[in-house]
């Protein structure tokens, strides 16, 4: 049968069904063959909290959604043009995401009345109406895939669990996905597996010819690659950029990478991603709970090593008073915020990133300390060099920010060359700095102190968290107290002169209305402000990698404009930041859903900000 094909370009699929349904595997393998083909791609993966939520309810719907194009993109999409959907609850959790007219495409056999009642219809969707707008696809892949594995003599329940591939083998022949790339991944996962490497393969195989033969799809579509500077790309997660990142800080600095943590959602990604890396020498520790990996993440920057703890916002709050000693030692340290809904417990499998001012300011006592956010999935990697050579040159603890979607999301990134990577240089104290003396807290014009690992001859000191002098004393003494709490600031202050200034997008310099962003706002930002241009109108945009110290033009770019608005995933603590610091009327535009702000909605939002 010959099939039309059609061009397009770009498209946005979901993927959801059960949590136990594989949907998040059935996307990652979809984005990996995606990848291949040379399309720009933003993934966000959606899942509950629940580890096994009861089968069939809506709250329990473990979702993936991709937008793949041939141009440059930076969102994962607002609205799906395709879902598809394993079950009544999958279809009524995420049918108001599709846009109108768009594709739905349903595991026919899972509209039973029991999967109904679960979902809480009250009548079958894919008959009542529900569906009328949308182009509606009914296709009985259970039963489908059961007869597809019946020879390899699986139990019925054995041979359901492989539908995901089956929905994956006819979303890939649709779309022109390459098959080589899921079944040469399956041969790696499941070749020891012999029934359910088989299973999988007939499954995937199945929809894919399902696609090709059957009359109820008459049309497929392709996307082509989109352009890309040359080098050579892969796709990553934040967290496995983040990882990456931290390894080549290690290598560029000459310096052990010792990384302790306690499991939390959803920062525990960063822990399985490092302790893959032993061959780097990496050491991972999943400490006893969030103070303990605090604590022995500092010890390792104490013993010369490149210390590092990762966690989300519950753990910071434990982790405060070790990130407080970090602050009077002065060590080189690294401390990850994978944020997340809050507070609380709140919705922890959900983004948010509501953390920046504990990251500034949760503390007790003066004790500032460099903030940095990360902005993309790839920016990540960078964001984890920096972090780290900012901690050692300048002998501080470094808040490194990431969260929930960037962490999980994935896109193409171009593998830098090694050389181009900053040198970190850790400058180890060798001998006495004060004539025939060691004094551990003399500064240097960085206004850092030595860092002097622990039995090297003649510099042995004292450390602790009670205030102490230039000899590393304890001091009581009042006036010292005030000059060392001064020293601490001056130094985290002076960091503004070793990071590049806030850099401006305003294409035509006509722009009144500047979006200034910070994390993972950026894509949204880019996105919009493109909609906003194509409609002929100007609007300038800026992105804050630093929040403390922030780049030292911030000032002179955010009076620049008559109108600045500020989109964020919290009440507006960037915005409420800009305005003390600069005395600017920053306008705040919140989401705490959740979810990402769509583009969408941020360029209705500039549009508002414009007309008022």
């Amino acid at each position: 049968m010959t099939k039309a094909v059609e061009e397009r370009q770009r498209v946005v699929i979901r993927f959801a069904g059960d949590s136990g349904d594989g949907m998040q595997l059935t996307g990652d393998r979809f984005t990996n063959a995606t990848a291949v083909l040379g399309n720009d791609l933003a993934t966000l993966p959606d899942f509950p909290a629940e580890i096994r939520a009861p089968a069939g309810t809506v709250h329990g719907v473990s979702a993936f959604q991709i937008q793949f194009a041939s141009e440059d993109i930076t969102t994962p999409g607002d609205h799906p043009n395709v879902l598809v959907a394993m079950n009544p609850a999958a279809l009524k959790a995420e049918l108001d995401s599709v846009e109108k007219g768009g594709t739905i495409i349903v595991n026919e056999d899972a509209f039973i009345q029991r999967n109904l009642e679960k979902a809480h219809y009250t009548s079958n969707p894919l008959e009542d109406g529900t569906l009328d707008g949308y182009q509606v696809y009914r296709v009985p892949m259970t039963s489908i895939t059961v007869r597809a594995v019946e020879e390899l003599g699986l139990s019925r329940k054995e041979a359901e669990r492989s539908k995901n591939m089956f929905a994956l083998g006819l979303v890939s022949w649709m779309y022109g996905r390459p098959t080589d790339v899921t079944l040469n991944w399956l041969q790696k996962k499941f070749g020891d597996k012999p029934q359910v490497y088989d299973a999988n393969v007939a499954a995937f195989k199945a929809g894919y010819n399902f696609g090709e033969t059957t009359e109820l799809f008459g049309t497929s579509y392709r996307v082509p690659p989109a352009p890309a500077e040359p080098g050579t790309y892969r796709n990553v997660s934040g967290a496995s950029a983040l990882a990456m990142g931290l390894v080549a800080a290690s290598v560029r600095s000459g310096l052990p990478l010792f990384y302790a943590s306690y499991p939390i959602t959803p920062a525990s990604e960063l822990l399985h991603e490092l302790s893959r890396l032993k061959n780097f020498g990496v050491r991972t520790l999943q400490a006893e709970d969030e103070i303990a990996a605090a604590g022995i993440a500092l010890g390792a920057s104490f013993a010369g090593h490149l210390g590092v703890t990762g966690t989300s916002g519950p753990g910071m709050d434990l982790k405060a008073e070790t990130i407080g000693l970090a602050v009077v030692l002065e060590l080189p340290m690294v401390i990850i915020d994978v944020q997340r809904a809050g507070p609380s417990t709140g919705m922890p499998t959900k983004t948010e990133a509501s953390d920046l001012l504990m990251a500034l300011f949760g503390r007790h006592g003066e004790s500032p300390m460099p903030v940095v956010a990360a902005y993309t999935p790839g920016n990540c990697f960078d964001a984890a060099i920096e972090a780290c050579r900012i901690a050692v040159a300048h002998r501080t603890p470094v808040v490194l920010l990431s969260d929930t979607f960037l962490s999980n999301s994935s896109e193409p990134w171009r593998i830098p060359e090694v050389d181009s990577l900053p040198v970190i240089d850790p400058r180890f104290a060798t001998g006495p700095n004060a004539g025939t003396e060691f004094l551990p807290y003399l500064r240097d014009e960085n206004l850092a102190r030595p860092w002097a690992v622990p039995g090297t001859p003649g510099l042995r000191h004292q450390i602790g968290g009670l205030e102490k002098d230039e000899s590393g004393s304890i001091s009581y003494d009042g006036p010292n107290h005030e000059r060392m709490t001064h020293l601490r600031a001056a130094k985290v202050a002076k960091i503004a002169d070793d990071i590049p200034p806030l850099e401006v997008d305003d294409p035509d310099g006509s722009a009144e209305v500047l979006v200034l962003g910070w994390g993972s706002t950026y894509g949204t930002i880019r996105a919009a402000a493109r909609c906003v241009r194509e409609r002929g109108l100007s609007v300038a945009t800026a992105h804050l990698y630093h929040l403390n110290p922030f780049p030292k033009n911030t000032g002179e770019v955010v009076r620049a404009y008559r109108k600045v608005l500020i989109p964020e995933m919290n009440m507006g603590q960037l915005a409420m930041l800009i305005r003390a610091r600069y005395l600017v009327d920053a306008i705040g535009y919140s989401k705490i859903q959740g979810l990402p702000i769509f583009a969408g909605e941020l360029e209705d939002r500039i549009l508002e900000v414009m007309q008022a």
